[in-house]
């Protein structure tokens, strides 16, 4: 195609540019499947029709930003057009004239967000704004203020927004699609007829581990604790229901904000007693599904909370007798050579691998830093495996736990991934949105993700231009079970929810977004509303 340099659209590609011409399109596309070549397809498009004006495209870091400015680079004929980048480093001065002389402009949504408030310029002669990673696009985030204001102030609009999955529920995809005035829903999957051609197979493999009778042992009495907490929080009036993290994160929201205004002795024992339930409800999570070493490094950072008298809450959960004897049992399990079962079973996993591909690479995935560096560890003593930790920025000093990646820090380590320094990434959620990380053999889960969100990006990974696993580890009777199948029936319900928002759009257009958007929350008040009264 004109203007298109190294690379040749797919079929699918095409068609789904096509559509996205003439219309404000949500692109659904699996990780490595090209949605950045749609956009810039889409982009050569507007600029030839609107000769002067300029495209917008936003990605959430600084790091995606600098990888599709590389990729127009790369793709574009070197005097096409004028095309930079900036974000919050960039002093205001300099962003206002790069402005005024960039035709392509990729930044992050915050930079764009607080120069438009600060009116440093506006968006009047962008033809085209790209909203990457569009499941953001919810609730007060940046990407919703720009969008905004780019449909008031453009003279020639139109928005494309790029995702590998917005989500399972119906109400949110609306959200984004009314955030972002979506005219028309492209989705595929693996399986699509213009798709699968293109793709290698993926085999996948659901390995299940025992949960110990040992790890039982201390689950047992771990529970008890929790439960008391939580038995408390009922008989306090302030729980009631089905309990689970995530409610008691809520609770513990609530009762902060409620603590502003009421100070009454009930309330802040309730306060103490939801921080104790959440902090147990992540000790049994590390116990069921990480490894017995960030078990005991938790318990560690508890004990030391109390010594340092940071709470009088932690003070009296670390004084339990169960919690004495739960710090003592795993140091002792631990002294014998006790660790769990998937640790293991993960080793020989990577072995066998190893032996059938001398050229092996894997991403193993884990949702804590701690987990993911005890695991690089065992990784690294095996033969011919070298193994680095991939990590996020944050920074967190306390106990054994990583103090994060600098951005240049986490591009050396994809480089040296590239060239096979290091065959085998241990990553927490940084590896799994947008960054350009070399296609691997397999991709590992140590433990299953509930979100449909995270599951989909971390198998996009593998299975693109050569064949690829997908290994997901399973501790029975444990929460990753539950995980496992919740994660499983979001994406198939995902998949639903988009053929029913594309088919609304494509019967009444926009206005069958405002009007479902409406319904729905019509409904919520209406099932709230019957929750309390019965």
């Amino acid at each position: 195609m004109e203007f298109l340099k190294g690379i040749s659209p797919r079929e699918y590609q095409i068609k789904i540019f096509e559509t996205c011409k003439g219309q404000n399109c949500l692109v659904v596309l699996p990780t490595g499947l090209g949605k950045t070549l749609i956009a810039l397809l889409l982009v050569i498009d507007r600029i030839n029709k609107f000769p002067g004006q300029k495209v917008l495209f936003l990605a959430p870091t600084r790091p995606l930003c600098e990888q599709h400015l590389s990729y127009f680079k790369k793709h574009l004929p070197d005097l096409f057009v004028d095309i930079d980048i900036f974000t919050g480093q960039v002093q205001a001065s300099t962003r206002r004239k790069i402005w005024q002389t960039a035709d392509i402009i990729f930044s992050t949504p915050q930079c764009i967000s607080n120069d438009i408030k600060n009116s440093l310029y506006d968006l009047s002669e962008v033809c085209l704004l790209v909203e990457d990673e569009a499941h953001r696009c919810l609730k007060n985030y940046a990407y919703n203020y720009v969008a905004k204001q780019y449909k008031e102030q453009a003279i020639n609009p139109r928005i494309l927004g790029l995702t590998a999955s917005p989500g399972h529920e119906q109400s949110k995809i609306l959200d984004i699609c009314k955030n972002l005035s979506i005219e028309h829903v492209e989705v595929r999957q693996r399986t699509s007829e213009d798709v699968k051609t293109y793709l290698q197979e993926l085999q996948f493999e659901k390995v299940t581990v025992d949960f110990p009778q040992e790890f039982e042992d201390l689950r047992r009495p771990l529970k008890q604790m929790y439960e008391s907490y939580v038995d408390e929080l009922k008989r306090r009036n302030v729980l009631f229901g089905p309990v689970n993290k995530v409610t008691l994160l809520n609770l513990q929201n609530k009762l902060f904000a409620s603590a502003k205004y009421n100070t009454h002795y009930n309330n802040l024992l309730a306060i103490s007693a939801c921080s104790q339930a959440i902090r147990l409800q992540h000790a049994l999570e590390l116990l069921e599904t990480q490894t017995l070493t960030s078990f005991l490094s938790y318990l560690e950072n508890l004990r030391s909370q109390a010594r340092k008298g940071q709470s009088r809450g932690v003070e009296r959960l670390v004084n339990k007798p169960e919690f004495t004897f739960l710090f003592l049992r795993t140091k002792h399990l631990l002294e014998k050579g006790y660790e769990h079962p998937k640790i293991k079973e993960l080793l020989e996993i990577v072995k066998r691998e190893k032996e059938n591909n001398a050229n092996l690479k894997v991403i193993v995935f884990t949702q804590f830093r701690e987990s993911a560096q005890i695991i690089s560890t065992e990784l690294n003593a095996l033969d011919n495996i070298k193994s680095k930790v991939f990590i996020g920025q944050a920074k967190r000093a306390t106990g054994k736990v990583s103090t994060g990646l600098s951005q240049q820090e986490q591009k050396a380590i994809i480089g040296d991934f590239a060239e096979g320094k290091i065959n085998i990434l241990c990553a927490t959620s940084i590896g799994e949105e947008g960054l350009d990380i070399p296609e691997v053999n397999a991709v590992i889960f140590y433990e299953p993700v509930p979100s449909a969100i995270r599951k989909i990006q971390r198998a996009g990974r593998t299975a693109r231009l050569m064949e690829g696993k997908l290994i997901i580890l399973i501790t029975k009777n444990t929460r990753d079970e539950a995980y496992y199948y919740a994660s499983r029936s979001r994406e198939k319900k995902m998949y639903s929810a988009l053929t029913l928002v594309k088919q609304g759009l494509e019967g009444n257009g926009q206005q069958s977004v405002n009007t479902n958007v409406n319904t729905n929350v019509k409904l919520n008040v209406k099932n709230e509303t019957q929750k309390k009264l019965f």
